[in-house]
């Protein structure tokens, strides 16, 4: 009554609970108050969590999970969502595996309690609780999860329907990544899934092996043979991208590789019409051609076809094509430039295209695409572009483009430096530039590596300082001040080349410091005192008395003036300048003082300040050899405890100490920090500063009017528009500067020039072929200093590392998979007690073998363990994958003895067997030459069945632990084997499968009194179970010391796909007491078979069909004992019948008690390996006889 009436009162209170319509009814009814309503309401489904309706339950868990969408924790909820995913109801179990998967991470505690809760609906005859788990399994899933479940997900990839194992496949790559060791033992059946005949399954298995070779190509070389076959026969396109893109990776390893691929890749760039699958073929081809460009001449016709159908996805309005051909162009131009410059308007096209990217991507081909001859007149046109580039971003990145072009590989296509050196001098007037540290550092660089263009570098610098004032009225809005950092330090360094130093002290002293960065004023005055020791040099040397007299007047006036000046910088808030003039204060009043008393000091000036510098290597610092004994990781004095409580602890003692000056920080990183205007801002300026250039009476005007419409088809007319020269009383640009045009129109002339010479040459000299202009480079007019000092023992090239993060899950994956397994290389299992340990094998030495003849790639291909065409090796030689082994190709005969004793004579061998060791007498051989001529008068549907229909691919599963061989000696008359043992009984027993009576087995149990006294009332108990069951109870009885007897338990098993486990007890009685020994009795599957096979034509039958759809392989390693010895022992304890043995090949067959048929190949390989491969009906079964198998021939 208590119970019916609590239903009814849970009943009605869930009338007025809120269910998910309401809660978002009411989050939207209070926007205003959206954090208070949404805390009410958590308090309302604490409160429903707390009662025992489940329906409760979940629906409070269904708003918790909308809530956990909305950015709120709910992970004190994590116990009730356990409890909810629990439920029995599959509505409820996936709402609570829905809240799990939003917002269990694989860190929440609570998930050590669902391990045997998702076992459980892993293995659930319903599949949507299984995919419901396998769904949310991936979202959570951490080490312990994906150990533990391992094996459970493993067993569904051979499950019946397409929709557990397609998500089963896919959660395997989860587990890898969490689990690597179950990678090894798994992959043989995650391999199998890409012959599954579900398309969705087969996918799936594709995309998880491209994932694992993406990090670890070489791996997965192997399964190239397969992919191919996929790559050529399937019509998924999204398959095909997945397959060509592992391709692509593998070609790079495999260089043989690309000779098989070229001709399918390029019949699907012709044929297909997706432009996503095109554009993964184009890539690979390039990888093709790149890996096979020393063997295979005849590739331009590809990279044509190529070039062709990425210009028409450049040609194409679409955005996104275009810059996916940009991308691959970029690709082809690393290793074909020829075949991409011919396209170089089109390039040069994209660089007026709207969207940025475009034109970046448009920069990145240009890059490649310069030679010596048309790098004045690409550097041309980005400068032209520069000049019309609205947005400091594309602005800056044009620049710093144009630098690496001329700066690539050691300036290797510069060819002219004062060129280049007037580019870098007029790159400094570029507005909001924020590359202003990559043009100073060019313009050192150059001139410290070319001795040739000192004098005008120097010339050109002493200019940019005279003109300082011009840079640093914008330098609150760009970084071009650093180029007076190089100027100011090139004209001291190579003070020599100056031919008016007073002019060059004056300029950088004028200069007030309050306008300049504190670093580029302690340069200037480093330097002012360079020059000095320099002026003052020249004046002393002089050798007529009266220009010595008038050199030192200009000096001593030139020092008055540094002493006049210096206070100022020596009042900087900077330490480094405070330091730096105040030194070089003093040091110009001792000059004076000794100048006074007639000393001559220009030479002591000068050599403080002499040497040469010389390019440093760029991994110079890199490879400095760090001494012994030093650690660089380790503290020099220990930080003291009380250190972190200090309040000043954070403080900076940075240089700024008064007051905090301007950022030093320039370059690349701080670009990246400084703030990007909007598009809004961008107009909001731009109509700015066309509004001041409008009332601006200084500004010259001009009628053009430019749109964002017309823009591009303008660009070019604007490019050749001609420049008229205006006759002004004042310039309009300062005076000294080269123009990098001047080059451009040299360089012109004197190729025109050239090309009339050699045509007249041409007209001289019959027959003679005609030489293209464009291939010629112009004479190189200076020389450029290539590499650099490296510090004193330095390493000569650093240590190849793993470029990838240490965190990455990928590293763990980098696992070979062609190896053999190791015996304890296997997934685990759900831990149970055993009741005796293993017994150990006898070592024995292999006998000695004669060395054999390198094998034909067919031979060692079927040797490995797999099909001929499967094999990498094989497969890429010249021989036809038709070729396989004589041995292999005889048609399956009749049964043999069920001991397997000898060959069974249907076929002639080649070359004959032998036997103990002596070849077989000429009679023998003709008998068994008269027995094959009437073996090839068989139907034909007998020669179907052949050996060669299994699939021999190298893979392991997990062994069994319950087959107990016995010794490497003659086999025992019976199958006896311990069963439980203690002070008072001995047990053995004996499984005996019924060969009439279907799903019966009879366990014979044998039971030994081993106490000195009689036992009375034994009795003999099996558990109640669901997988088997007693037919008839076994009767109790008595014992006589040392007496034995047998019991027969016949058994009904209603399922044989697994190892059975059944508890059972025996009890015992003396006159001292009662006694009861607990144990399991284990069936294994071996022990449910029925090696008989009654008509012969059945497993003919049987491999020439489809029935065999189960697969399963393994591969024995250390193999020692004699073949023919192996295989008894596999026939007798594997209870299987021997069907045709040819020398060391062997085919057997059984079938359960339940009616599943298992067809077993056993094949001796090289090394002492043994190849053990199974085909049947039932895949589980068919797994673990075949493990089975494995641990009787390893025992």
């Amino acid at each position: 009554m208590d119970v019916a009436l609590r239903n009814i009162r849970g009943n009605i209170e869930r009338l007025f609970d809120k269910n998910l319509t309401d809660l978002v009814r009411g989050i939207r009814n209070n926007k205003d108050n959206e954090a208070k309503y949404i805390a009410q309401c958590i308090e309302e489904i604490k409160q429903e969590l707390r009662q025992d309706n489940i329906a409760v339950k979940v629906n409070a868990v269904q708003k918790l999970t909308y809530i956990q969408m909305l950015g709120y924790d709910i992970s004190w909820a994590s116990f009730n969502i356990v409890e909810v995913m629990s439920s029995p109801k599959f509505t409820y179990k996936r709402i609570g595996y829905l809240a799990a998967s939003q917002s269990f991470h694989p860190d929440t505690e609570v998930l050590m309690l669902t391990t045997n809760m998702i076992r459980k609906d892993l293995n659930s005859q319903t599949q949507y609780d299984s995919a419901v788990a396998l769904t949310s399994l991936s979202c959570f899933i951490s080490t312990d999860l994906a150990r533990d479940l391992a094996n459970d997900v493993m067993t569904l990839l051979s499950s019946t329907k397409p929709y557990l194992r397609k998500k089963a496949v896919l959660l395997m790559y989860k587990i890898f990544l969490k689990f690597p060791e179950a990678l090894r033992p798994a992959f043989p059946r995650l391999k199998d899934k890409l012959d599954d005949p579900d398309p969705g399954v087969q996918s799936a298995a594709v995309n998880v092996i491209c994932e694992l070779a993406r990090k670890n190509p070489q791996n997965y070389l192997g399964l190239a043979p397969v992919f191919f076959k996929l790559m050529t026969s399937s019509t998924n396109n999204w398959m095909l991208i997945k397959i060509i893109k592992l391709f692509g990776a593998l070609t790079t390893l495999e260089p043989r590789l690309g000779k098989k691929l070229i001709e399918p890749l390029t019949n699907l760039i012709h044929s297909t019409s997706a432009m996503s699958l095109l554009y993964e073929c184009i890539n690979t081809v390039i990888a093709v051609l790149i890996s096979i460009s020393s063997g295979m001449p005849s590739h331009n016709a590809s990279i044509q076809l190529c070039v062709q159908k990425l210009r028409i996805l450049i040609e194409d309005s679409d955005q996104n094509l275009k810059y996916l051909g940009l991308l691959a162009m970029g690709k082809i131009l690393q290793s074909h430039p020829k075949s991409v410059t011919v396209h170089k308007d089109l390039i040069m096209q994209c660089l007026d295209d709207k969207d940025e990217s475009i034109r970046l991507r448009a920069l990145d081909l240009l890059y490649g695409m310069v030679s010596k001859k048309n790098l004045m007149e690409i550097v041309k046109k980005l400068m032209v572009h520069m000049d019309r580039a609205e947005g400091t971003t594309y602005r800056d990145e044009l620049l710093s483009k144009l630098v690496f072009i001329c700066s690539q590989n050691n300036y290797q296509f510069v060819t002219n430096f004062e060129w280049y050196l007037s580019v870098l001098v007029e790159l400094t007037r570029i507005e909001g530039s924020q590359h202003g540290p990559l043009v100073a550092a060019q313009m050192m660089d150059v001139t410290v590596r070319v001795q040739a263009i000192r004098h005008f570098a120097v010339a050109q610098m002493a200019l940019l300082l005279e003109n300082a004032h011009v840079l640093a009225t914008a330098a609150h809005r760009n970084t071009m001040l650093e180029v007076l950092y190089a100027a100011a330090w090139i004209c001291g360094e190579f003070s020599e080349y100056l031919p008016n130093i007073r002019s060059t002290v004056e300029s950088m002293l004028r200069t007030r410091p309050a306008s300049l960065p504190p670093h580029i004023l302690a340069v200037y005055v480093q330097n002012v005192l360079k020059l000095y020791g320099r002026m003052l040099g020249r004046a002393e040397q002089s050798e007529q008395p009266e220009d010595v007299d008038g050199a030192m007047v200009e000096v001593n006036q030139v020092a008055e003036l540094i002493v006049e000046t210096l206070p100022a910088f020596a009042s900087s808030a900077d330490l480094e300048v405070q330091e730096r003039a105040t030194s070089a204060l003093q040091l110009m009043k001792t000059v004076q003082k000794l100048q006074q008393r007639g000393e001559r000091l220009g030479q002591e000036l000068q050599e403080l300040f002499s040497g040469e510098l010389n390019p440093v290597a760029p991994k110079a610092q890199r490879k400095v050899p760090v001494p012994e004994g030093l650690r660089l990781d380790e503290w020099i004095n220990e930080p003291s405890d009380e250190s972190g409580d200090e309040p000043d602890a954070g403080v900076d003692y940075g240089v700024e100490v008064f007051v905090r000056a301007e950022s030093r920080a320039a370059g690349p990183a701080a670009a990246e920090r400084r703030y990007q205007p909007t598009a809004e801002e961008l107009q909001k300026s731009r109509e700015a500063r066309v509004h001041e250039q409008t009332h601006n009476p200084h500004y010259l005007k001009g009628t053009v009017q430019s749109s964002s419409n017309n823009y591009s088809s303008m660009a070019g007319e604007l490019a050749d528009t001609p420049v008229q020269q205006l006759d002004l009383d004042v310039p309009l640009r300062i005076g000294g500067f080269a123009n990098s045009d001047d080059y451009l129109k040299m360089q012109n002339r004197s190729y025109k020039a050239s090309k009339k010479n050699k045509k007249k040459r041409s007209k001289k000299k019959h027959g003679a072929q005609k030489s293209s202009s464009e291939d010629e480079a112009p004479p190189v007019v200076h020389e450029v200093s290539v590499g650099g000092e490296m510090p004193e023992g330095a390493r000569s090239s650093e240590d190849e590392k793993d470029a990838r993060p240490a965190d990455d899950p990928h590293r763990a994956l980098d696992i070979n998979l062609d190896e053999p397994l190791a015996p304890d290389e296997v997934l685990p299992k759900k831990k149970k007690k055993d009741d005796k340990k293993r017994k150990s094998k006898k070592e024995k030495r292999a006998p000695e073998e004669e060395r054999a003849e390198p094998a034909p790639p067919a031979a060692a291909a079927e040797e490995n363990g797999r099909k001929p065409e499967d094999d990498i090796e094989f497969w890429l030689s010249d021989m036809p994958a038709t070729a396989t082994p004589a041995a292999a190709a005889n048609p399956v005969g009749t049964a043999g003895p069920a001991d397997g004793a000898g060959p069974s004579g249907t076929a002639e061998p080649a070359p004959p067997p032998k036997e103990n060791g002596e070849p077989v007498s000429n009679g023998a051989t003709k008998q068994k030459k008269h027995k094959s001529s009437k073996k090839s008068k068989k139907s034909k549907k007998e020669k179907s069945g052949r050996l060669l229909g299994y699939e021999e691919a190298v893979g392991i599963s997990t062994p069994s632990h319950e087959v107990v061989a016995p010794g490497l000696s003659d086999l025992p008359d019976s199958r006896l084997q311990p069963l439980a043992e203690n002070d008072r009984l001995k047990l053995l027993y004996e499984p005996r499968a019924s060969p009439t009576d279907d799903d019966r087995v009879t366990v014979a149990v044998l039971v030994t009194n081993k106490s000195p006294e009689p036992l009375a009332d034994i009795q003999l108990q099996l558990a109640a179970s669901d997988a088997a069951e007693l037919l008839e109870q076994v009767e109790p009885f008595s014992l006589e010391a040392g007496a034995s007897r047998e019991l027969l338990l016949p058994l009904r098993v209603r399922e044989v796909t697994a190892p059975l486990k059944l508890a059972a007890s025996v009890t015992s009685h003396t006159e001292s007491g009662g006694d009861t020994l607990s144990f399991k009795l284990r069936l294994p599957c071996t022990a449910l078979l029925v090696g008989q096979l009654d008509d012969k034509q059945l497993f003919s039958d049987l491999l020439a069909g489809d029935r065999l759809t189960a697969r399963a392989t393994c591969l024995v390693s250390e193999v020692t004992d004699d073949f023919n010895q192996v295989l008894r022992r596999v026939a007798f304890w594997g209870r299987h019948t021997v069907v045709e043995q040819i020398d060391t090949t062997a085919s057997l067959y059984s079938r359960s008690i339940c009616g599943d048929h298992v067809c077993v190949l056993v094949k001796q390989l090289a090394a002492g390996r043994l190849g053990i491969d199974g085909k049947g009906t039932n895949q589980q079964l068919l797994s673990n006889v075949v493990d089975e198998l494995r641990a009787i021939v390893a025992s």
